[in-house]
């Protein structure tokens, strides 16, 4: 029995009245936390077991080239949330937190009249009450969150006050997201929920019900499977919940995860590199996309999408503007969903700055808050987070782009790697006949790659320039 929040706080904070409903569709996004593309069954995974995410894929839109943003987990969250390039905003690596200047789904939506809550991995700033960049700050009118991922019996932040859950991580996320949901269901508003699990981050610690179904497998990947049968056992239970409150035909059900596959136990079906590379390995993720009044007819999307076109695609499907919005890198997949219309050919930049991430030591920061809350105290959320919205003073220079970028046009992927001391190195490959990156083809295809070097160049300057805060409007100086 999984007991997670006390009855008053889920009576005052899960209520909503009961009245005609909405008829723009509910959404759901749920992530996993370092689930690579060839981490799952349906992907042809000789070991694991995943039945509730095989079917999923199976009935509804499956992606068959999806990109993570990023290779690492926070700057992926802040393109989910903006469609925007995380670049743009500063979450350089793991920790950074989100500006409170950028426009966010939830605050889109929820200013169209949505429902928000988020649940779970948060990692985009402190979830302490003062935090700017926690998930309230970000549109999120209910939120349990957790400062990073989470294993079993977490402690979570609810709207800033600790709590105490007990179980599996998964279903601890979606227990508490389902008395949500349940509370929407006959709500005259429409609902925007985020799950984001916190598996199968390491350390693996999977429940013993995991473990058992792998009995013939080395102990470090049976907790590793065994988390990722735990993710896929809760999104069992969401998806047949939402089947028995009569609204999963009006729910669009979006699942993938935030980086590619993990070096030594993760699958990346095979392509070169890992998390925290730019190679695919570290950048495709499984994806899949469930609307039952939408998707009648299952069917795979060769495509390449990005979690950049999450944000564009649900404002468009509810048919929300953002006044001023900011320049976006996703595109809306409206009449892939709607109409399958395959969108246009369209270009796609990665960058992975070379910076270290942000130590953020979730457990012991929740229970470190859990802690002085006992004894009547509170604790200020941490300096990144306080520091969120000061823009680079000085600012980035438009013509120097360390680190390992990226640029994809159709099948052609340019690489730009740009060490901290040495020269600029290119590689160029044909994805559609090399998928492993292998063959390097600069030196042959000086047309493709001259064609791409312009068009990176270009956006890395565009992402520089809303870096330095040239997008938000002038009251959001320098001085943060």
């Amino acid at each position: 029995m999984v007991c997670l929040l006390p009855p008053l706080l889920l009576s005052t904070l899960f209520l909503a009245p009961a009245a005609e409903p909405d008829s723009r569709p509910n959404m759901v996004l749920v992530m996993a936390d370092d689930q690579g593309w060839g981490d799952m069954a349906y992907n042809g995974h000789p070991v694991l077991k995943t039945p509730h995410f095989d079917r999923a894929a199976a009935a509804g839109l499956k992606f068959d080239r999806f990109y993570a943003a990023a290779p690492v987990c926070s700057p992926t969250r802040a393109s989910v949330l903006t469609g925007r390039h995380p670049n743009r905003m500063g979450v350089f690596q793991w920790g950074y937190p989100i500006r409170p200047q950028e426009v966010t789904l939830a605050e889109a939506l929820g200013q169209a009249g949505y429902a928000t809550a988020h649940f779970g991995k948060w990692h985009l700033g402190s979830v302490r009450r003062a935090s700017p960049a926690h998930p309230g700050r970000n549109g999120f009118e209910t939120w349990l969150s957790a400062p990073n991922f989470f294993d079993n019996d977490p402690i979570l932040s609810l709207q800033g006050k600790a709590i105490q859950t007990r179980g599996e991580s998964s279903r601890v996320t979606v227990d508490a997201a389902l008395k949500w949901i349940e509370s929407q269901a006959g709500s005259a508003r429409p609902f925007l929920a985020v799950i984001w699990f916190g598996s199968p981050h390491g350390p693996h610690r999977a429940a013993a019900e995991d473990r058992k179904l792998y009995p013939d497998v080395a102990p470090k990947r049976k907790n590793f499977y065994g988390e990722i049968s735990g993710m896929d056992r809760a999104f069992g239970r969401l998806r047949s919940r939402l089947k028995e409150l009569k609204i999963r035909d009006q729910t669009l059900l979006w699942y993938c995860s935030d980086n590619g596959a993990l070096p030594g136990v993760g699958s990346t079906g095979g392509r070169r590199g890992n998390k925290g590379k730019v190679y695919d390995g570290g950048l495709l993720v499984p994806a899949f996309l469930e609307w039952p009044a939408q998707i009648v007819e299952p069917r795979s999307l060769a495509a390449r999408c990005s979690t950049s076109d999450i944000y564009p695609t649900l404002l468009d499907v509810a048919g929300v503007s953002v006044e001023h919005q900011p320049p976006l890198d996703g595109i809306s997949l409206k009449t892939v969903i709607e109409r399958n219309v395959a969108p246009l050919e369209r270009s796609m930049g990665f960058w992975n700055y070379p910076i270290r991430g942000i130590r953020t030591p979730s457990a012991a920061w929740m229970s470190d808050l859990f802690q002085a809350q006992q004894t009547g105290g509170d604790l200020e959320p941490h300096v990144s987070s306080r520091r969120a919205a000061k823009l680079p003073d000085p600012p980035y220079p438009v013509d120097e782009f360390p680190g390992h970028a990226a640029w994809i046009e159709g099948d052609w992927k340019l690489h730009r790697i740009a060490p901290r001391d040495g020269p600029v190195r290119w590689q160029l490959y044909n994805l559609s006949r090399d998928a492993a990156e292998k063959q390097d083809l600069l030196a042959s295809e000086r047309d493709h790659f001259d064609r791409l070097r312009k068009g990176l160049q270009s956006w890395l300057r565009s992402v520089v320039r809303s870096l330095n805060g040239d997008d938000y409007p002038e009251s959001a100086n320098r001085s943060g």
